[in-house]
């Protein structure tokens, strides 16, 4: 028996539950880009971002090409990008709301006495 869509689901947002992982996507969302460049934009040892994108690759997330000594990625499916703008968007959302409530939270929270 296969495992329930819920399941699945669990697992793919687990894949996509690692900060270095979060930002790959963000860069192949806007365009491919070799291994090299994106050293230079995560700020991870290569060996790290190495195991980052061999966890992206098993879950087909993206896809690799080689060319001469190059390796370079691209997202294997644009909705992936649609994705994390949407989440983007809800936590802006999110950000705004608990901004407003640290305002009221402030506006409504009386002066503190000072020591004695």
């Amino acid at each position: 028996m296969s495992a329930p869509l819920y399941q699945l689901k669990a697992e793919f947002f687990k894949t996509l539950g690692h900060p270095v992982r979060i930002r790959v996507l963000e860069l192949l969302s806007r365009r491919e880009h070799a291994v090299s460049e994106m050293l230079a934009e995560v700020g991870v040892e290569p060996a790290h971002l190495s195991q980052q994108l061999a966890v992206l690759r098993r879950s087909n997330l993206v896809v690799a090409r080689r060319e001469g000594s190059a390796v370079y990625y691209t997202l294997t499916d644009p909705q992936v990008a649609e994705l994390l703008a949407v989440a983007r968007s809800i936590l802006s959302g999110v950000l705004a709301g608990q901004a407003e409530l640290l305002a009221d939270l402030r506006a409504t929270t009386p002066e503190a006495a000072p020591p004695e």
